[in-house]
């Protein structure tokens, strides 16, 4: 459904991405997991065509990401960025029918009331601005506009970065049953293992824009593929271990 052969990307003198090879299966949730700065959301910006890359080529439900497909592949594919990315001068309803409306969308309405039970979002919230909504309602407000169209494909770039671990945990399970449920093929990014091992069917460990390893979270545990995937997996030490 995703797949990048050889994709690379440099900004000046820095190399972003080094030749890129990666498949997401049809209905498979990927995890992209690494430090700040190694690559992540430049991988998933090519996908949606939001960056050219500068070599390799990247693919979408079987159609080629370049700028002159890019607009028609992003009707194929819903995109949540931390804290929802919403307009704020529109009501939560404004922010999730925006392209809907655009489009012409027959069965908007219902794909609202289909949403709301999806994302357990409180119907009352529809009709707040974002500022009236909290951190966790965005989010969730952000995932209905990504879902409205039936996308095929989802890309989340760090959607729960900026909230509690009471409302992260609670999100946490809500898009893994969204996930099920749809049937969608998603590449997520996080700075979280935990969180990568709870959604992920696969994670996918970067630094400095190369891939170090792959597989589920027992490959990184027992099989590590270099010294920096122990390092990473130690730093990530839990607070109930303190």
């Amino acid at each position: 459904m995703i797949q990048l052969q050889g994709v690379t990307k440099r900004y000046g003198d820095r190399t972003a991405l080094h030749p890129i090879d990666l498949t997401v299966p049809e209905g498979e949730v990927t995890a992209l997991i690494g430090p700040s700065g190694c690559g992540k959301s430049t991988l998933i910006r090519t996908v949606l065509g939001l960056i050219e890359p500068d070599g390799g080529k990247v693919s979408v439900a079987g159609s080629e990401v370049i700028p002159a497909t890019a607009q028609e592949v992003r009707r194929k594919v819903g995109y949540v960025i931390q804290d929802g990315g919403l307009f704020p001068h529109l009501t939560a309803r404004e922010n999730v029918t925006l392209m809907a409306n655009h489009l012409g969308m027959a069965d908007a309405e219902k794909r609202i009331t289909e949403l709301v039970d999806l994302t357990r979002l409180p119907a009352d919230a529809l009709d707040r601005y974002p500022v009236e909504l909290s951190g966790g309602q965005r989010q969730r407000v952000g995932l209905m506009r990504a879902l409205m169209l039936r996308p095929k494909v989802l890309l989340l770039d760090e959607p729960l970065g900026a909230l509690d671990p009471l409302v992260r945990a609670a999100l946490q399970e809500d898009l893994k049953r969204v996930f099920g449920e749809d049937g969608l093929t998603v590449l997520f990014v996080t700075h979280d293992m935990g969180e990568a091992a709870f959604l992920g069917d696969r994670i996918v460990l970067l630094r400095d824009g190369k891939i170090v390893q792959q597989g589920a979270l027992d490959d990184f545990r027992t099989r590590p593929a270099d010294p920096f995937v122990t390092e990473f997996m130690n730093a990530q030490r839990p607070a109930v271990a303190l």
